[in-house]
């Protein structure tokens, strides 16, 4: 399943390789976490949020941890 705040991060990046570039990741990381291959790592998410100037929120990066990164309904 294709994670979608990876997607939108990687068009604010303007590449896998850009988006890997600032979060201080292998591309590879980056295209097995759009093709849901592997979870964001919670570590990450932080950083990711970042490069995407908060346009992506935490809980998009891992909706399946809501304690971790709850949804604004949720609070």
């Amino acid at each position: 399943m294709k994670n979608y705040g990876i997607e939108t991060a990687i068009k604010i990046a303007g590449s896998q390789k850009a988006l890997a570039k600032k979060c201080g990741l292998a591309q590879s990381t980056i295209c097995d976490w759009l093709n849901g291959k592997k979870p964001v790592s919670p570590k990450s998410v932080p950083d990711l949020v970042e490069v995407t100037g908060g346009t992506v929120p935490a809980y998009r990066f891992r909706p399946d941890l809501p304690k971790l990164f709850p949804h604004p309904e949720s609070e």
